[in-house]
């Protein structure tokens, strides 16, 4: 009040200093001190040369005062000179935030930045009430109805003042209960069960679940809203929401009065507008029918699937919208489901960008939307998932933009964002089944960025010792056959991995091409040859003496393989839907010293069953044998179970058939499992590089000549994490085995330190 009656007082006064009008022969202004005369000129709306009255006078302070730089502002004129006479506010110096312990510091600057409230910016007590109140509502939204919020204002010198706001946080008042009023149909607990809010447990410490939040109530109203609307309530209503708190600001109470109103079914749906697609085709996917219970979820979904649907044509701008018609009598509801295409699109040209290393025609071979085609939701899609597959970026995006004075085209812009592609590294692990691991691996995924793969490693293990190298052209053809090849060298003692007391020194390779026979299946035949000696133990295994007897303890083996693939999970690390199986079958073909052959399933299936729960399936069969001259499978190419990465709970390869406690493996395989992946607890956001889950594992391995049966089985229950960490895969088990024998070796507790899985 007192601003405004000197701004009115000063406009009479300079009424009066310049009653009469004069023309201004310069212009001066006094009093300066931070901001510029420039400045000040700009705000004028008189200049020199300008005939300048009373009324002119007024509007110089008017203007000057809105600029909101200064505190008072007085008009004269001295033979023909118009002086102006101000004085400045201050600046703000500083601004201190102190007792913020629930909000960063930084955070909020920026965030009172933006409402013109920092450091450099003129001081305006207005401003300062509005930041005091914003901190406060803030407080107010986390449930802190007893903060208090303190402003000091300083004076400094130089026209500056330091501000220092001071904030007695308190605590978050905490639900004390939360009670619906009005439902029939459905008892509270089961209407609270997807709540955020509830009044607390045993965990609240840790979830913060207990504790009141205006957004979370929100949200949990929303949730009430879905309940209903999902399950045929159409008339249902919030009607009021009552918050009520203690005296001492520590603890709300929740009344939410609701109407249910009547259930609702589906008395007919219908298709309506320029069905572009067979109308039987579209109603396969709508998802709601006639006489179900009419939900909410599966009208929004068959609208979505719908519109997928037409965009896979190229009208990428359809609009599907469900309209209803609502029978309250009879309580029916007829779902009419209007379609509009829009314009069919095409594509008139994709461009690529970020890919500063690799070059446009790595990415190009993974593209499934073709330039000059209609553009197809479903085509775009597959494409960026291509592209993800190749492990060359970070990130990628797609943007569809519309072609400037078209109503028929569209332009893609793919952008990606790369991450290094090759690594050279060098680490020590310990796996309960391998020991102590040295290993160091050059590997280059995208060489010269030309998509191509080479590497090259060595591993020393108390079991094993490798050397390797290898190189794969994924696109050696345009068609996308692949071409590669491996050389290695490997050292085994086996007694060492729990096995049986032999060793092996081989040395081989192979080469391979890989056929695309459609999006996700593949087929790879590779051709290879190996030296293998083996160096029995004392005592040995008397069947593996035997072999030896009468084969020798060095081969020369010629190996033909083919194996087909299937992959449609949404990531190889880590996936949480989709499946992936292969099939393969390795045979050493005649004139190498052993004939033998060997066929594997392999099956790993992911469904989530909630937004953070998702089910995991996976099993492993092989089985091989000996044909020809040889009798039986080799037993240095038996097959293992038991451990980390089979059975958890026995120990590592133990499972089988045993001769003088040492293992013998098996020409039959059977292992599997399911598991339960759910989120780490008490974290609000997650890490996509750890993975929780509770599982059950099964399996065991056949000697030769021993039928399968179930009942050999083993079985074990526990709980599992894998963390990619920078140094590589970390797995860790714990688990319990439920049948087990006298015989099995049992290892409850497991684990894989920087060893890949």
């Amino acid at each position: 009040m007192n601003k405004i009656l000197t701004a009115f007082v000063l406009l009479f006064l300079s009424g009066l200093a310049l009653a009469e009008s004069f023309v201004i022969k310069d212009i001066r202004v006094d009093g300066l001190q931070r901001i510029s005369a420039g400045t000040v000129f700009n705000f004028l709306p008189v200049k020199v040369g300008d005939e300048m009255s009373a009324k002119d006078a007024k509007s110089i302070i008017r203007a000057l005062f809105k600029s909101k730089y200064f505190n008072d502002v007085e008009v004269e004129q001295q033979n023909g000179v118009l002086i102006i006479k101000v004085t400045e506010r201050p600046a703000v110096s500083s601004i201190e935030l102190v007792g913020n312990k629930d909000m960063d510091t930084q955070e909020l600057l920026k965030s009172l930045r933006q409402i013109g409230f920092a450091e450099g910016q003129v001081y305006e007590k207005a401003v300062l009430e509005r930041v005091e109140l914003e901190l406060q509502r803030q407080y107010f939204s986390r449930g802190k109805y007893g903060v208090t919020i303190e402003s000091e204002v300083t004076p400094l010198s130089r026209n500056r003042v330091a501000i220092r706001i001071t904030m007695a946080e308190g605590v978050a008042a905490t639900i004390g209960s939360i009670n619906i009023v009005g439902n029939t149909h459905f008892d509270e607990d089961e209407l609270r069960e997807d709540f955020t809010s509830s009044t607390g447990g045993i965990l609240s410490a840790f979830t913060h679940d207990n504790q009141y939040s205006r957004q979370k109530l929100s949200a949990d109203l929303e949730t009430l809203r879905s309940f209903y609307l999902d399950r045929g309530f159409v008339d249902f209503v919030v009607e009021s929401t009552q918050v009520s708190i203690t005296d001492d600001k520590k603890q709300m109470f929740i009344t939410i009065n609701i109407s249910e109103g009547e259930r609702y079914q589906v008395k007919e749906v219908r298709l309506a507008g320029n069905l572009i697609v067979p109308e039987e085709e579209l109603f396969g996917l709508v998802t709601i029918r006639k006489d179900a219970v009419f939900s909410r979820k599966s009208v929004t979904q068959s609208s979505e699937l719908l519109t997928d649907r037409l965009g896979n044509d190229g009208y990428a701008f359809a609009n599907v919208n469900a309209v209803p018609e609502i029978d309250r009598e009879n309580k029916l509801v007829t779902l009419t489901f209007f379609v509009d295409p829009g314009r069919r699109a095409y594509v008139r040209r994709i461009t690529i960008s970020g890919n500063s290393k690799t070059r446009d025609e790595v990415l190009r071979r993974e593209m499934r939307q073709q330039e000059s085609a209609w553009i197809s939701t479903n085509k775009v899609e597959q494409s960026r998932a291509r592209i993800r597959r190749l492990g060359y970026f970070e990130d990628v995006n797609v943007e569809t933009i519309p072609v400037p004075g078209t109503a028929d085209q569209v332009d893609l812009d793919f952008n990606v964002v790369e991450q290094a592609s090759g690594s050279l590294s060098a680490g020590i692990g310990f796996s309960q089944s391998d020991g102590l691991i040295f290993n160091a691996n050059i590997t280059q995924k995208n060489f010269l960025g030309s998509g191509k793969h080479i590497n090259f490693g060595f591993n020393n293990s108390s079991a094993n010792t490798v050397y390797s190298f290898g190189y794969t052209n994924p696109f050696a053809t345009v068609d996308g056959i692949s071409q590669g090849f491996n050389a290695y060298y490997r050292e085994t003692d086996a007694n060492e991995a729990n096995i049986a007391n032999y060793s092996t020194d081989v040395w081989g390779g192979d080469i391979s091409f890989g056929i695309p026979i459609s999006e996700n299946n593949r087929i790879r035949l590779a051709f290879g040859y190996e030296n293998t000696e083996v160096t029995l133990g004392s005592d040995p295994i008397t069947s593996f003496s035997e072999f030896v007897a009468e084969e020798g303890d060095q081969y020369d083996t010629w190996t033909l393989s083919l194996s087909w693939s299937s992959d449609s999970r949404d990531s190889a690390v880590l996936p949480t839907r989709g499946m992936s199986q292969s099939v393969s079958a390795e045979v050493a073909v005649p004139g190498g010293s052993l004939q033998y052959y060997k066929v594997r399933y392999k099956n790993n299936w992911y469904h989530p069953m909630t937004e953070s729960l998702t089910l995991a399936l996976h099993g492993n069969l092989g089985y091989g044998d000996g044909y020809g001259d040889t009798e039986g499978l080799p037993f240095f190419q038996n097959f293992y179970a038991g451990g980390i990465r089979s059975v958890r709970g026995f120990k590592s390869n133990t499972l089988g058939v045993q001769e003088d406690d040492q293992s013998l493996g098996g020409n039959l395989l059977v292992t599997g499992g399911a598991e339960v992946i759910f989120p780490i607890p008490f974290l609000k956001k997650q890490l996509r590089s750890v993975r929780l889950s509770a599982f059950t594992d099964f399996g065991n391995v056949y000697a030769d000549g021993q039928d399968f049966e179930a009942d050999l089985l083993r079985y074990s229950v526990g709980l599992s994490a894998i963390w990619i960490s920078p140094f590589g895969a970390m797995s860790f088990s714990y688990a319990q085995p439920f049948n087990e024998q006298a015989d099995d070796e049992e290892e409850s507790f497991q684990f894989s330190l920087g060893s890949t899985f």
